[in-house]
């Protein structure tokens, strides 16, 4: 009797470790786009930042501020080139001739580096969102104040 309970506790282990590994797995997944998503914030603040203050209070001759967002875009789709990842960057007017340049970027859950489906049971996933403000002075050699 004592050798039927000792393979039936045998039993046990085996199907709660089968019904435990998808969950620690989805878990494991869920935390490893958490820690990326937040690397990707952290290092896209800093680099928006100091790309908007060497681009926009600069600009060359003729640019208004739809171009320099657009490079702005460009410098910034270059340095996040990832297959998870979307930056845009859009300017608008602030007060006291100020120019906002808002930089965003946009995270797409990743199966550990690998492209997840975009939606589950006909459920949109949307990507999660970051965006960085930044208001400047742009210098304009041809004006007085």
């Amino acid at each position: 009797m004592g050798g039927t309970r000792l393979r039936e506790e045998k039993g046990q282990a085996t199907v709660e470790l089968a019904v435990m590994l998808p969950v620690a797995i989805v878990v494991a997944i869920v935390v490893v786009n958490a820690l990326t998503f937040f690397g990707t914030c952290a290092s896209f603040d800093r680099v928006s930042r100091q790309t908007v203050c060497a681009w926009a209070a600069a600009p060359a001759a003729g640019e208004d501020a739809g171009d320099v967002a657009a490079r702005l875009a460009d410098e910034l789709e270059e340095r996040f080139a990832e297959s998870h990842t979307a930056v845009s960057v859009r300017a608008e007017a602030a007060s006291a001739g100020l120019v906002r340049f808002t930089a965003r970027i946009e995270y797409f859950p990743t199966l550990f580096g690998l492209g997840l489906r975009s939606e589950v049971f006909g459920v949109a996933l949307p990507p999660l969102v970051h965006e960085v403000d930044l208001a400047v002075d742009a210098y304009k050699p041809g004006i007085l104040f």
